[in-house]
């Protein structure tokens, strides 16, 4: 099997910056102890204070299917609900 990377973006409401930056490392945190989680970085983005650089790599694509279900049933998942995320999937 090959490895899934994802990459792209996330703006974030400026009235919600706080409260998601207080729940990254957090997210991090789960994200990186998953199995199959090769990578996961996300950066503040130096133009745009709202804008959080995404970068992720997983073993393979039940890693990454896995990682997307936990997510969006997570703390995380329930703070970003108002991001727009903009993201391309690479197998």
């Amino acid at each position: 099997m090959s490895k899934v990377i994802l990459k792209g973006f996330i703006l974030i409401p400026e009235s919600e910056i706080e409260l998601i930056k207080n729940e990254l490392v957090n997210h991090q945190s789960l994200t990186l102890d998953e199995s199959g989680c090769i990578t996961f970085q996300i950066t503040e983005n130096i133009n745009n204070p709202l804008r959080l650089d995404v970068y992720e790599e997983f073993t393979d694509k039940a890693a990454f299917e896995y990682h997307q279900k936990r997510v969006k049933a997570s703390l995380w998942g329930k703070v970003t609900t108002n991001c727009q995320r903009h993201y391309e999937v690479f197998e």
